[in-house]
């Protein structure tokens, strides 16, 4: 019978229940390029001190060498030799809602590193697991953080080897990430994302409704309890950080040192936040030009040459290796998704360039996370539809999706469609019946907040916004383009080492070169 009910739930729960979002707020110009503040800032020093490092007391996590596992599952490119890797499973409450402690979640986490003090880390629910993002982090970091810290990676629930998703049919994955840059409106996706619901709901259950991101800082809870650790240090990426945040409102008294590297657009309506998500992805597109054009790559302008591809791909339809169809939508969204990972730019310029000579197979890679999907590497894409639908509160009508896509493509033309796609995703989905969590966090010690200018997933305007909410927030912002500063932006780290390992705060407002 529930499970009828959550089915009908799915079919039938398609409302307009969108919320209106704050405008940014103006913080004062404060500081040349080379990182440090020229003028006096408006101090935000919270009363709560930044809190001593500790190391555990009493651990109950049993680690195990999990080395070779680990390096095939990052793949390629690797990590260093050097590195060494343990894993452990992290038994945590599923808290349903209506249903709470009712079972339980098993949760990978992965340890990489020497240093007695653990510092956990959150990546994006899109992006690589957290146990695989730990890893490669590893590999970008200075050694000072390593002899501190052990890196601990944890999938969210949902993803990776933590109870994944995989709940969304093989053949619509397609269907929710193909519609055309140019023209349509929402019409298919919103139709795939109906089957994706009805499926989920019986696939998933209980957990359905169970996989947001305050139950996963409930998680980190659990993680940081079964560490013997006091406090909780953590890094976070992207809606990552949006854990963290969402754990300093939950436990305040449990906040160690804490840095989130391009935390979300806490905005309710979720139709303005992609709206500006879109114009970050439409800037990081220029600044990819712009690199493109000092390494005089093979592709010339790449506005020019996507808009080529489209046509292309409109007139003679390609398909993977998979035999999955590749069509100018799920074109531009593996474009979006490598213009998110900046270490990466060199690759998508060569692949986009061998797409247009009729080689679709290295710009199939980029979107491969989402189109394929393995007990070993799940899909991403179910995980993606389930923690950020549960998130928010927004749905919108046909005739909205529509009139929403149709501005953004005015506005975007590579990549308003693709970003306007995901409010389809949720239109059926069970809207959120719990209220969202309170911002602010008050009463935590410091939090460093990581900007990034130019930022396609977490545009600084939304990082911004979020810090504001936050009485403790000290924020740094990488003049750079790309998601996330962290092992990208030397000035960006060091600041995040000088904080969680000396316990320097550096001046709020504090610039970084690009």
């Amino acid at each position: 019978m529930r499970r009828r009910t959550r089915l009908l739930a799915a079919l039938l729960a398609l409302t307009a229940a969108a919320g209106c979002a704050a405008g940014p707020s103006v913080r004062p110009a404060l500081v040349e390029n080379d990182g440090k503040t020229t003028g006096a800032a408006p101090s935000r020093t919270p009363g709560v001190p930044l809190p001593p490092l500790g190391e555990p007391q009493s651990a109950t996590l049993k680690w195990a060498d999990c080395d070779e596992d680990t390096r095939q599952r990052i793949g390629a490119p690797g990590v260093p030799d050097g590195l060494h890797f343990s894993c452990a499973r992290v038994t945590a409450p599923l808290d349903a809602p209506g249903e709470p402690r009712r079972s339980v979640v098993r949760l990978l986490a992965l340890k990489v590193g020497s240093g007695p003090v653990p510092l956990v880390v959150v990546n994006d629910v899109d992006g690589d697991p957290g146990t695989v993002y730990a890893a490669r982090l590893a590999a970008t970091l200075p050694p000072a953080f390593l002899e501190k810290f052990s890196l601990i990676g944890l999938d969210r629930r949902g993803t990776g080897l933590s109870g994944a998703a995989q709940c969304v049919p093989a053949d619509i994955r397609h269907d929710l990430v193909d519609v055309d840059p140019a023209q349509g409106g929402l019409g298919d996706v919103l139709d795939a994302a109906r089957k994706a619901g009805q499926q989920c709901a019986i696939e998933l259950d209980d957990s359905q409704t169970a996989l947001d991101s305050w139950r996963g800082a409930g998680d980190l809870d659990e993680l940081r309890k079964q560490l013997g650790m006091e406090r909780l240090d953590a890094l976070g990426h992207g809606d990552g950080s949006k854990v963290l945040a969402e754990y300093a409102v939950r436990f305040p008294g449990q906040v160690g040192r804490m840095v989130l590297d391009g935390v979300p657009d806490p905005g309710a309506d979720t139709a303005a936040v992609l709206d500006a998500v879109a114009a970050g992805a439409q800037s990081t597109l220029d600044a990819f030009a712009t690199d493109c054009a000092s390494r005089h790559c093979a592709l010339g302008d790449p506005k020019a040459a996507l808009a080529a591809l489209a046509d292309q791909l409109r007139s003679t339809p390609a398909s993977t290796d998979e035999d999955v169809a590749f069509g100018p939508g799920v074109a531009m969204f593996a474009v979006y998704t490598g213009l998110t990972q900046r270490a990466r730019w060199p690759e998508l310029a060569d692949a986009i360039t061998a797409a247009r000579a009729g080689n679709i197979a290295p710009l199939a890679a980029f979107a491969a996370p989402v189109l394929n999907d393995s007990r070993a590497q799940p899909s991403r894409i179910d995980a993606t539809i389930a923690t950020r639908c549960n998130d928010s509160q927004t749905r919108l009508s046909a005739d909205q999706l529509d009139q929403v896509v149709a501005g953004m493509r005015g506005k975007y033309p590579q990549f308003g469609a693709v970003l306007a796609q995901q409010l389809a995703w949720c239109g059926p989905w069970p809207v959120r019946t719990e209220p969202l969590p309170a911002p602010g966090a008050p009463g935590t010690p410091p939090i460093l907040v990581a900007a990034t200018a130019t930022d396609p997933v977490t545009p600084q305007v939304g990082s911004t916004r979020a810090a504001d909410q936050m009485p403790s927030a000290v924020t740094i912002t990488w003049q750079g383009a790309g998601h996330g500063a962290l092992g990208v932006s030397p000035c960006v780290t060091e600041a995040a080492r000088a904080f969680l390992v000396d316990g320097k705060i550096p001046t709020d407002g504090t610039l970084c070169p690009a």
